[in-house]
């Protein structure tokens, strides 16, 4: 065994209290938000936001659930589609990774090129808009947010960059026994991207749970269930236009829980979603730091 010095323990016990500071210093924000969103409205709107509720009330909770059977729809929706879209995600991106590193496909290079690309140059909104709604003809269809986030070139990127630390001599092996391709990626290479999977799955839930701009160009009022974060964000649009107008002269400002309301809806969108990070903590630092360093 090594000899630890006093230096060392000293050290380490620093480290520990910094690590713990940095930690509460990323906590205090979200219990600040939770303590304003069970404040009074008055309240904030006088002394502020604070950690500890003042006045407290569910005002602005029973605003959001008001209609809860939207909302539940709402949260439906969002699961779904965070679920199958990460799924299909993953099978998508980790084929397209391991097919571009493949020392047999001849196109690699040019496709990863293309990938690559892309990431750099866009068309723009207007030819975008046009594509998904004259072309797919996928106005209020739950299609048109879900296709566009199954995959991207930075994603690729990273799970190509990960597949390189798989020898490819187990392909060789794959292949000398009679397996197919599909069936070397399914029982060989697929079991060694697991770092590289909750990584990329994170990401993936992520933007899917916090998806409204896509639901906003192409999910109408037609459409009675919308993803949630769409949803709360009309809903506070929603509220903030009614303070502001004529009607707003006549009620008080507890009738309208303007600030306490943004924060509530910020514990409603983002609690579930943190929910995932511990199942995928272990692997997600080398996930990251594989796919970033090889190059």
């Amino acid at each position: 065994m090594i000899k630890r010095t006093s230096s060392d323990i000293f050290m380490e016990q620093f480290a520990i209290v910094l690590i713990g500071l940095f930690t509460l210093l990323c906590i205090l924000p979200f219990l600040l938000i939770l303590g304003t969103s069970f404040s009074s409205e008055e309240v904030v709107r006088v002394k502020g936001f604070s950690m500890l509720p003042e006045a407290p009330t569910l005002q602005a909770y029973s605003m959001i659930f008001k209609n809860g059977k939207v909302i539940l729809g709402s949260y439906i929706v969002t699961i779904l589609m965070t679920g199958i879209g990460t799924i299909v995600g993953l099978g998508i991106i980790s084929m397209t990774g391991y097919a571009l590193n493949r020392q047999d496909f001849p196109l690699r290079n040019g496709i990863s090129f293309f990938i690559y690309f892309a990431s750099l140059f866009s068309a723009g909104l207007a030819p975008y808009y046009l594509l998904m709604v004259r072309i797919y003809h996928l106005k209020d269809n739950y299609l048109a947010v879900l296709l566009p986030l199954l995959m991207s070139p930075w994603l690729i990127i990273l799970m190509k960059n990960y597949v390189k630390s798989v020898p490819y001599e187990l392909t060789e092996a794959g292949k000398i026994d009679g397996a197919g391709d599909f069936m070397i990626f399914v029982k060989l290479i697929l079991p060694m991207l697991k770092p590289a999977l909750a990584t990329i799955g994170l990401f993936l839930a992520l933007g899917y749970w916090n998806e409204w701009y896509q639901s906003s160009l192409f999910l109408s009022a037609r459409v009675t269930y919308k993803p949630l974060q769409y949803m709360l964000y009309q809903i506070v649009n929603q509220v903030a236009y009614l303070k502001n107008s004529i009607a707003g002269a006549y009620v008080s400002f507890d009738d309208f829980p303007q600030e306490t309301l943004k924060m509530a809806t910020a514990v409603v969108a983002t609690g579930p979603i943190i929910m995932a990070y511990p199942f995928v903590q272990k692997y997600f630092i080398s996930g990251i730091t594989v796919g970033a360093v090889k190059g």
